[in-house]
């Protein structure tokens, strides 16, 4: 019973805050202080030569300081008290998971290019891609606000609950770190190119497994098989070794097709085409999309507390 309490207790309280909450603005936030770490660490390292041995020192060290920080941070406030790790846990939970914020991200790029128009719509995009928007058409928004979804459902969602399954709020939020430092360093650009090498490198490792157990999700709770057909065919079409997978199952499951040419900060980029059909994707569709992620987090979360469950009833 006492890994129920202190394993699936918090992570369903942190569920539901999440999923009541979102990601309230006005609440200081973890990620803005790992963001902190990473942008001191950057000026202080990036420049001259070594780059890439600099760049993994500060990857390695902000990476196992969170860890063990919560390790030891967790270990202390359970033995002072057990309600207390409880609702310490379950607070990090909660901001570990990125549900719901991402969710209205998209739901207001959407609003914003119905009710305002294309420019307003490209402007409110902007917040939540890294390529450049101001050349975008209608359907482009919106294959854009798709393609970043099922992306960030892997990063934003599975992959957290899973790195909570397997190693609790330590490995949680180290993974948040990793995933953190390749949003901000991970770039193959001049500035970044060996400076973030090892940060990309870590986060392509880390969401190995949780990107093909998101598009496995995806294609479970839309029942759109044809999407195990995307994803045998398109998910290493990618770039990237994992987002082709949760974006393959997403092409699979709308029947349309993600992919082609962005620019991000004048930095050409060619993404192969996942699927065929170039239908126009039509406003209404973003409900189908909040189904899916919503349906994703809860399966995961369901399977997490079945695992422990089961692991509980064989010891």
């Amino acid at each position: 019973m006492e890994q129920i309490e202190l394993i699936i207790l918090p992570l369903i309280i942190g569920y539901i805050l999440d999923l009541i909450l979102g990601d309230p603005r006005n609440i200081p936030h973890p990620i803005i202080g790992f963001g902190n770490m990473i942008t001191l660490g950057t000026k202080k390292l990036n420049h001259g030569k070594h780059r890439l041995l600099k760049g993994a020192f500060m990857s390695l060290s902000l990476i196992l300081l969170i860890y063990f920080s919560f390790y030891f941070l967790s270990i202390l406030i359970y033995g002072w008290e057990k309600w207390a790790f409880i609702i310490f846990t379950s607070i990090f939970v909660f901001y570990g998971l990125a549900n719901k914020s991402l969710l209205q991200e998209g739901y207001e790029v959407f609003k914003e290019l119905e009710e305002k128009g294309l420019e307003a719509g490209r402007k409110r995009l902007s917040w939540i891609v890294g390529r450049d928007t101001k050349d975008l058409s209608e359907q482009e928004i919106r294959l854009a606000v798709f393609e970043t979804l099922s992306e960030n459902l892997s990063d934003g969602v599975v992959a957290p609950l899973f790195y909570y399954a397997v190693g609790g709020l330590p490995a949680m939020m180290a993974y948040k770190m990793v995933n953190t430092l390749d949003s901000m360093i991970g770039y193959k650009n001049e500035k970044y190119l060996y400076f973030g090498r090892v940060a990309a490198y870590i986060d392509d490792v880390a969401n190995l497994i949780p990107a093909r157990i998101t598009a496995f999700l995806m294609v479970l709770v839309s029942l759109r098989y044809r999407g195990f057909v995307f994803i045998f065919r398109y998910g290493r079409s990618h770039i990237s070794p994992n987002a082709g997978y949760p974006e393959s199952a997403l092409a699979g499951i709308l029947n349309c097709r993600f992919g082609g040419t962005h620019d991000y900060g004048g930095d050409v980029v060619v993404k192969p085409y996942i699927g065929e059909l170039d239908r126009k994707i039509e406003n209404s569709e973003i409900k189908r999309i909040a189904y899916i992620n919503h349906a994703v987090c809860f399966t995961t979360i369901i399977l997490i507390i079945a695992f422990y469950l089961a692991i509980n009833m064989l010891l």
